[in-house]
């Protein structure tokens, strides 16, 4: 939390000049992720980012205001909550990850390794997809002060670590790193280039918009936009887009990122663009990342449907054809027998 409030300030002394120094609603607007953690996170974020006037204190002892964090179930978070599913396509597409040299080499190298920390935390089915649950549980620890287990050596911690930057990239790249990120991060950044447009064009817009989400998250934008630099980001780290107007008019973009509060932003620079890159450059760089239509390229929803629908039919229309040819054979056979005729059993019919 005390890193969350640290970037609040932090925020707060970059944009000092742009921002007021006092809380409007309409000015900001925050969502977040539906897990506890990240919608604190937002809330320490606010509280450094808008300490409250005087006027706005509800109380002299409590030097904070309570400013809305938007949210939706995590059922229905197609936005921030990384990897995106349910999406066959996607799913295939990782089917043919698994099948390449790299991962399959890296399986090999680490199975070991693996079959390792499996005994060593009582763990089962531990895979390179897996794995980075244990470094996740350390890295924790580790910030927090708590002693690790014995087997859990320096060298054994920053094995782990590099396999976990080893799944993040099995996420979101290794093979057909754009189909992914059209199916992944190109969803986030689709959101994020709409922002930009619609402030560029209306004065009505939020002048800042916050995601608070988690380390998948940014690394589906980053890969997105081809500027992941294949490391797991320290905790409260910040993506940036700046939008600025230029003296001709026009609107350009400038990215950075914040993974280490006692150094400024870093700037990241997209791919066959200048650092401040035009906004109209900035949209056609990205295009191939940006799905046209979500659903339609994971292969959901109308397809599925129309396959049901289709099989549904088939199997109604063969009942009915079965129906049908039977109700004629009965009527052919009644219409076939003579009146009046009756069958006589004779002895044989019984021996």
């Amino acid at each position: 939390m005390l890193q969350h409030w640290e970037l609040g300030q932090a925020l707060r002394q970059r944009y000092s000049s742009f921002l007021n120094t006092s809380y409007h609603r309409q000015e900001i607007y925050v969502r977040s992720t539906d897990f506890d953690r990240t919608l604190m996170s937002a809330e320490a974020n606010l509280a450094g980012l808008f300490p409250p006037s005087e006027v706005q204190r509800f109380s002299a002892n409590i030097s904070w205001q309570p400013i809305p964090v938007h949210t939706v179930p995590v059922t229905e978070d197609r936005l921030l909550k990384f990897p995106l599913g349910p999406c066959p396509r996607y799913e295939q597409l990782q089917n043919e990850t698994r099948q390449t040299p790299e991962y399959q080499n890296k399986s090999i190298q680490n199975a070991q390794f693996l079959d390792m920390v499996a005994n060593e935390t009582g763990l089962t089915n531990l895979t390179l997809e897996t794995i980075w649950n244990v470094y996740d549980t350390l890295f924790c620890e580790q910030t927090h002060g708590l002693l690790l287990p014995p087997w859990a050596s320096p060298q054994t911690v920053q094995r782990l670590s590099h396999l976990k930057d080893f799944s993040f990239l099995f996420l979101f790249g290794i093979h057909e790193q754009v189909q992914k990120a059209r199916l992944q991060g190109g969803v986030l950044l689709a959101q994020i280039l709409k922002n930009l447009t619609q402030m560029a064009t209306t004065s009505q817009f939020p002048k800042l918009l916050v995601y608070s989400a988690h380390d998948t998250t940014l690394v589906a934008l980053q890969m997105a936009l081809n500027v992941y630099n294949g490391k797991q980001a320290p905790y409260a780290s910040c993506h940036i887009f700046e939008l600025y107007r230029e003296d001709n008019g026009n609107f350009s973009v400038e990215m950075y990122f914040r993974n280490d509060s006692k150094k400024a932003p870093w700037p990241l620079i997209l791919p066959g663009c200048p650092h401040r890159c035009p906004l109209q450059d900035f949209l056609r760089l990205t295009e191939s990342v940006i799905p046209k239509d979500w659903q339609k390229e994971c292969q959901l929803a109308s397809d599925t449907a129309d396959t049901e629908v289709i099989v549904a039919l088939a199997v109604c229309g063969s009942i009915l054809f079965l129906l049908i040819v039977l109700l004629l054979t009965v009527l052919f056979r009644m219409q076939a027998q003579p009146p009046g005729y009756h069958h006589v059993a004779d002895r044989e019919d019984h021996a």
